[in-house]
């Protein structure tokens, strides 16, 4: 049982194998999307929910397979649907939303895993859906990643300014007029988007992970939410190509690889004086929420 395929260097080989390259072009397209999407997750404090809806991702899987569809349209429906459940439970205020996102989160794994269990006549490779498999991506693959990856960009290049202003106020922004529901719809359905992109490469419980700790790294060293958003992306780049390499040289998964890459990333943002690298100074109502 492995959590991702570890990259095995031969001595045959000079040069990287095409299957290695293909993971390092999937891998970038995929942090340069989740950058963006990452930085919102911070500012919101809506990391639980990411996971809730990554951990959804399985019982999408598990249906795509029983109703016989396309797995990532399979991920992006229940996504959505549990996105849609969240929303309508919380405003009926019978618990609150960490208590609904734990219960959301636990019931639709666990729901997944049961539906997988009864499926005999199917085998399905749970641990490459948990964990990912970034080494068997195929242009086909890329293709969807670099689509999927424009199109969620362009959504939040449009939703930018009244996504971040209901960030820092939300009552601000409905005064403004600016629809903050309609907006924070949009952004869930974005990231139900990136979590049925991402399933292949990281695998379900690693995808939050990928969109947190860039942010989160990036968020020492940003004067702007602008600024914080492009270096959030370029760092889950940089995290994709160490991990990668690193999994190369060690002989270790490839998806965990990564995370432990960004993880480093991090940590070394932690260190004394690192803040010093900030350039620039956030000008009033444009700072980093």
């Amino acid at each position: 049982m492995t959590t991702g395929t570890p990259i095995t260097r031969t001595r045959e080989t000079a040069v990287l194998d095409d299957f290695f390259t293909r993971a390092l072009i999937a891998g970038v397209g995929l942090a340069l999307t989740t950058g963006p999407l990452g930085c919102f997750i911070v500012w919101r404090r809506m990391a639980y929910f990411g996971d809730t809806m990554a951990h959804s991702a399985l019982l999408g899987v598990a249906l795509a397979f029983l109703f016989e569809i396309n797995l990532t349209a399979g991920v992006f429906i229940v996504a959505t649907l549990v996105s849609i459940a969240l929303m309508l439970l919380q405003r009926r205020g019978a618990l609150s939303a960490d208590a609904l996102l734990g219960i959301l989160s636990h019931s639709t794994l666990a729901l997944g895993l049961v539906i997988v269990g009864f499926m005999s006549w199917v085998r399905v490779d749970l641990m490459g859906f948990l964990f990912g498999d970034i080494l068997a991506v195929s242009r086909l693959d890329i293709a969807l990643i670099y689509g999927g990856g424009a199109l969620v960009i362009a959504v939040i290049a449009w939703i930018w300014r009244p996504l971040l202003a209901a960030t820092v106020n939300e009552e601000l922004a409905h005064a403004e007029g600016m629809a903050p529901e309609r907006t924070r719809f949009i952004f869930m359905l974005l990231m139900a988007l990136v979590i049925a992109i991402a399933m292949k490469i990281v695998g379900v419980l690693l995808i939050t992970s990928l969109m947190i700790i860039p942010a989160a790294t990036a968020r020492k060293f940003s004067a702007t939410p602008e600024q914080m958003a492009v270096l959030a992306s370029l760092i889950g780049a940089v995290a994709v190509v160490g991990g990668l390499f690193g999994s190369l040289e060690f002989d270790t998964p490839s998806g965990p690889s990564i995370v432990v890459a960004a993880l480093v990333l991090f940590l070394a943002s932690l260190l004394p004086y690192a803040g010093r690298l900030k350039r620039g100074s956030a000008v009033s109502g444009n700072q980093v929420p």
